[in-house]
């Protein structure tokens, strides 16, 4: 699952954040990008979440942190949001199989 991610990482980015960057209108609305590549997720994030969440995130004091998703509906077409879902959830899901797996081995439940 983590390498399935991976690659969703680097298509995502190379198909639609690339395009994103390059259009004037979008170029800062990624949100913060503490590392490389973080706005691809940030991307993602906008896409993947429900929209109320979104709100809730833009209202904050933090919401210079999160990439407009309003805008990004806007600049973006459904293939472009299908793949930031997939990659997003299944990000999520991989990170929180891996701590879980990392709880299960300090109980000791694999022996």
């Amino acid at each position: 699952m983590n390498f399935v991610s991976m690659i969703l990482f680097v298509l995502f980015g190379q198909v639609t954040v690339r395009k994103l960057r390059k259009n004037p209108q979008t170029k800062h609305e990624l949100g913060v990008e503490f590392v490389s590549g973080w706005d691809i997720i940030n991307v993602a994030q906008a896409l993947a979440m429900p929209k109320s969440i979104i709100r809730k995130f833009n209202k904050s004091q933090l919401s210079a942190l999160y990439a407009d998703a309003d805008l990004l509906y806007k600049h973006t077409n459904k293939i472009d949001r299908v793949l930031g879902i997939i990659f997003y959830w299944l990000l999520m899901l991989s990170g929180l199989f891996g701590i879980i797996l990392v709880l299960l081995d300090a109980i000791g439940f694999f022996g």
